[in-house]
């Protein structure tokens, strides 16, 4: 138990820049203090006792506004930034290393039964707001960026945009090649898809003209438009 604490606070001072000493971390930290309290009521969860587990649940979502159901099942060196409005269903599972923006949901689908929230790799970064629905994988290393609904599996070292989210960059950051994984959380610099259709359709454009202007004028065309007349022989 303490050495998970001791991963958890580590995980602060890792990646937020803001955090200046310990005792800053155990007393302003709300997504450190859900992720203590739901290893507790996870605790009593897998006793069997889902009441005291989730009445717990329900004192830290109103001190936290971070909701995470007793039975999730959460790895270590989990990082929830802020945290206001993060909600994490009853199966999903977060692997180590996962860094999570405010306004995130790990959700179902629908009423069915059994599995039906997401399962998280390592070293992932979910960025705010991001929607992932469903009892699929999200691979290792994977980033979802911001506004984003996943509905479908993603798959190792790659990059989710979109909604629905699609995958636009994969096998493509950078790795430590020595020590562990460098988790990179610059979910600002994500690629534009949208930006990169209307760039590759304004090029094709331009080369369409430039080739017109050549036929043009190796037929000696006139490019001089004559007035259009009306029917009743006025211009």
């Amino acid at each position: 138990m303490f050495g998970r604490l001791r991963r958890d606070v580590r995980a602060v001072f890792e990646r937020d820049p803001a955090a200046k000493s310990l005792v800053e971390v155990l007393l302003c930290y709300p997504g450190l203090h859900a992720i203590l309290m739901h290893r507790v009521a996870h605790f009593f969860y897998r006793k069997r006792l889902f009441v005291v587990a989730r009445l717990l649940s329900q004192f830290s979502r109103w001190l936290t506004q971070i909701e995470i159901h007793p039975g999730a099942k959460i790895g270590e060196g989990l990082f929830i930034d802020h945290g206001a409005g993060v909600v994490i269903g009853e199966t999903a599972e977060v692997g180590d290393n996962v860094t999570i923006y405010q306004g995130v949901t790990l959700g179902g689908t629908g009423k069915e039964k059994g599995k039906r929230h997401p399962t998280i790799g390592n070293n992932v970064v979910i960025s705010t707001g991001a929607k992932i629905l469903g009892s699929f994988t999200v691979g290792d290393n994977a980033k979802i960026g911001a506004g984003s609904v996943v509905l479908k599996p993603v798959p190792p070292n790659s990059t989710v945009v979109g909604v629905p989210g699609r995958v636009v960059v994969q096998d493509g950051r950078r790795v430590s090649p020595a020590g562990p994984p460098v988790i990179d959380l610059r979910h600002d610099l994500l690629p534009d898809p949208v930006a990169e259709m209307i760039n590759s359709m304004l090029t094709n454009i331009k080369y369409l003209e430039n080739r017109v202007r050549e036929l043009e004028r190796s037929a000696g065309a006139d490019r001089t438009v004559p007035p259009e007349t009306c029917e009743d022989g006025f211009e």
